[in-house]
């Protein structure tokens, strides 16, 4: 192990205050990067990820110079910050570790506890490059909530919030109104807001919050009315097209700062590239194996609809291969899959809220008439290309956590992996 990675890993077992301050103290020290260039600041349940990827295509498509800012990698820690898509190199990383870390020490020899915890070094680190870099344009996608996730120290364009549903509610609330009160965290005043299709308890907080605060709420339901109106994208499943008529209500309001023609944006929605979102895969054996990253009860209502539609669409029921973080994502995720598997392999992403294999058998429904079975990443995927999971002529279908696919998609498709990674496993 690197310096750089041991500094890294170190970061995950620092103390911390809660709160956005330490961040705020950061960025100041860090010479306020986040302030030379406009931003783009996404929230929400799920779907922020997807939106954040289509309209960096967009922009990207229409000629502008992109900063793209996500959470968490599925393989390569650069992954998370990029501009033009191309992700930030290993050595990169290096050269931002050796200069932040200087930073980090400074305000830690004030109080241990101004130390930038991981997801903030790794949310400066991008400020920092995309101000190198110049970008035109700087698309940020919360981490967890919004109000006091470390992102939400810019004052952006417009703030984006995608979807509000039920996960993290041990941190962020139990109901809906108290989750879109920490979505609505990251709205500004006098910024526009964009919302998608929300639940109505939740749209009416944030459209509370925005009043507040003397913005204007703009709504794909209001723009677009019903849902067969929405745009086209390339990313299978009804969800994804809310999520393509988010991006491009973004476009249309920015349209005076970044002027892109619809016919270019249309274009971009059915090219974008977002890695384990119902990605379907040939194995070497001809079989068709999708990679999925619904991960939470609202989620689990878009990996029904498509395993509803693969179902039609091979007249086959997939086996399913799933790893859970956290009961309450299990209660929900693991009825639905049963409800379309032809039968189970159960196993435990490198994660330490992962549910044990024993754990998930207890949410498979008892009348659940398929093989059930337990494996290993490493057994099952033994070489790029390959996967020793069902038979000849089955569907496979992973979901069910997004490190559980990245973890898959390390030995699957290395060759996607630009040079590697010696930064694979920093969360």
């Amino acid at each position: 192990m690197t310096e750089t990675e041991r500094y890294l890993y170190g970061l995950r077992n620092r103390g911390s205050k809660y709160g956005l301050e330490r961040m705020a103290i950061f960025a100041e020290a860090l010479g306020h990067p986040e302030r030379q260039y406009p931003v783009i600041h996404v929230a929400g349940t799920n779907g922020k990820g997807s939106v954040c990827a289509m309209l960096e295509a967009i922009y990207r498509r229409a000629g502008y110079r992109t900063g793209l800012f996500t959470s968490p990698h599925l393989v390569r820690l650069g992954e998370r910050v990029q501009v033009d898509r191309h992700p930030i190199s290993d050595a990169q990383i290096e050269d931002y570790v050796a200069q932040m870390r200087a930073v980090g020490e400074q305000l830690a020899a004030r109080d241990p506890l101004d130390h930038p915890t991981f997801f903030e070094f790794m949310a400066g680190m991008g400020m920092l490059h995309f101000a190198q870099e110049k970008v035109d344009v700087a698309i940020l996608e919360t981490g967890l909530g919004g109000r006091l996730d470390a992102t939400n120290v810019v004052d952006p364009e417009v703030s984006v919030i995608t979807s509000v549903g039920l996960d993290h509610t041990d941190i962020l609330g139990k109901d809906l109104a108290t989750i879109a009160g920490e979505k609505a965290g990251i709205i500004k005043p006098g910024r526009p807001v964009v919302i998608g299709c929300l639940p109505p308890e939740a749209e009416a907080v944030i459209r509370q919050v925005a009043a507040e605060r003397g913005c204007v709420v703009h709504s794909v339901r209001e723009l677009f009315g019903a849902e067969e109106n929405f745009p086209e994208t390339n990313l299978e499943g009804g969800f994804q097209r809310r999520n393509a008529a988010v991006a491009s209500l973004v476009v249309r309001l920015l349209q005076g700062r970044f002027p892109v023609a619809q016919a270019v944006a249309e274009a971009a929605l059915l090219e974008v590239s977002w890695a384990g979102r119902w990605q379907r895969v040939t194995l070497a054996d001809g079989r068709l194996l999708i990679l999925d990253s619904s991960h939470n009860p609202e989620g689990a209502t878009a990996l029904e609809d498509n395993l509803t539609r693969l179902v039609a669409q091979t007249g086959r029921r997939p086996v399913l291969l799933t790893g859970i973080l956290g009961e309450e994502r299990a209660a929900a995720l693991i009825p639905t899959m049963a409800r379309y598997a032809s039968g189970f392999i159960l196993l435990k992403p490198d994660q330490p809220r992962a549910l044990d294999p024993e754990q998930l058998r207890g949410y498979i429904p008892a009348d659940f008439a398929g093989e059930i079975r337990e494996g290993t990443v490493e057994e099952l995927f033994p070489a790029p290309g390959q996967c020793a999971a069902g038979s000849a002529d089955d569907v496979l279908v992973v979901a069910g956590s997004i490190y559980l696919v990245g973890e898959i998609c390390a030995r699957l498709l290395p060759s996607g992996v630009p040079g590697g990674s010696s930064f694979q496993d920093a969360l």
